[in-house]
């Protein structure tokens, strides 16, 4: 092949149509995700844009939403107990995975009903 892929640039995940407020104060209240500007033409679509690292995270307007039950993004934490304190202080649930040998991770649910995985590898 004469091609590579390199690396993700972003995930996107949908929300319905009027979202973006919600959107701001889980991604970036509550996970810290800084809020990015999307370009011009795309701003007229609805949704918000977020990123971390060298990733990005876009939430797109679908309708009729439905949000992703098993299909999901899954996050590298440090200090995944840190996390799972401030998820606690701010009253969202998440569920705990011991399956993956090697790594603890939680499951918790967007403002939307995405399904989010957070790990941390030991």
């Amino acid at each position: 092949m004469s091609f590579t892929i390199k690396k993700i640039d972003h995930i996107q995940l949908t929300a319905p149509k009027g979202c973006e407020e919600v959107a701001r104060g889980f991604f970036s209240g509550v996970l810290g995700l800084t809020e990015v500007e999307k370009p011009a033409e795309l701003k007229k679509r609805g949704g918000v844009w977020f990123e971390f690292a060298t990733f990005q995270l876009h939430i797109g307007v679908e309708e009729p939403f439905s949000p992703a039950k098993k299909a999901h993004p899954a996050f590298i934490v440090e200090n995944i107990e840190e996390l799972k304190s401030h998820l606690r202080n701010k009253e969202i649930t998440y569920t705990e995975d011991d399956l993956l040998p090697g790594a603890s991770r939680i499951h918790v649910h967007d403002p939307f009903g995405n399904r989010l995985e957070l790990l941390e590898w030991l």
